[in-house]
């Protein structure tokens, strides 16, 4: 872990906090001095096939915050509930004193040719990894332009949100759409010194795996294999990598760094 503290007395909101990338964004974030904010659904979810986050995963999340001598905030929220969602926010803003860091983490994907998305899959799809984050910010900025400090907003996208990755046509529109509203924010956030970045994972060893997608891209090898592949010979990344530019982006380091899309991809997108 490292000894670095840059976020000393700032607080962080996060959301998918309970496993993953989530987890690891609140734990690196706390180990370099952060109070956290830390929210996730906890619940199953309806098309992805693999299991949903539970409330025993938040709390590990909390244990593993408390045990770098942090203070930590955590609520069972759905993303998609605006009002629930502003609520848990203002709580914990006001147990933690500020809010300085917003990570729109929160996140589902599930695979389908185009046309064979059902209609629901859709729709809870976009909910969640497009509205979800608009809803994330929108309870976000307005605490953010009130105290007037600035403060740094890292939206979690995807390779996805920068090609048109075959099999997960409502996954990489919802990315693709997060790059659009951190561009736009990026624009209307500045000259309040509050800065806006996306990051963009390749595949990361969380447990956010749509197992069908592994057959799909199996029997289109041939054609749409080279999309998958890395330049780098590591077949996934860590969810503590991807923690670490998200800690990276809101730091002083990155303090000129505002509407970038930032590929922690294992160099897949100059394939």
């Amino acid at each position: 872990m490292t000894s670095t503290r840059r976020f000393e007395g700032k607080i962080a909101f996060i959301t998918g906090a309970a496993r993953g990338q989530g987890r690891a964004e609140a734990v690196r974030l706390a180990s370099e001095g952060a109070d956290i904010i830390a929210v996730d659904i906890c619940k199953p979810l309806e098309y992805p096939a693999y299991p949903g986050a539970t409330p025993d995963d938040l709390a590990v999340t909390v244990k593993e915050v408390e045990a770098l001598g942090r203070r930590i905030v955590a609520r069972e929220v759905d993303v998609r509930d605006f009002d629930a969602l502003q609520q848990a926010l203002s709580e914990g803003v006001a147990e933690l004193g500020g809010l300085d860091v917003v990570v729109a983490n929160a996140g589902v994907c599930t695979a389908a040719t185009t046309w064979e998305h059902a209609l629901e899959q859709w729709k809870e799809t976009i909910d969640i990894n497009l509205t979800g984050v608009f809803h994330t910010v929108k309870a976000a900025v307005p605490i953010l332009l009130e105290q007037g400090r600035g403060g740094s907003i890292v939206m979690t996208s995807s390779v996805a949100g920068l090609r048109g990755l075959p099999f997960v046509a409502a996954y990489s529109a919802s990315k693709h759409g997060v790059v659009g509203l951190c561009k736009t924010l990026a624009n209307e956030l500045g000259q309040h010194r509050i800065r806006v970045n996306t990051v963009h994972p390749a595949g990361v060893t969380t447990d956010m795996q749509p197992v069908e997608m592994q057959q799909m891209i199996a029997d289109h090898a041939a054609t749409l294999g080279p999309i998958f592949m890395n330049a780098l010979p590591d077949e996934a990344t860590d969810a503590e990598d991807i923690a670490g530019t998200v800690a990276w982006l809101p730091s002083d380091e990155a303090r000129h760094i505002t509407g970038a899309q930032i590929p922690v991809d294992l160099g897949t997108l100059i394939r």
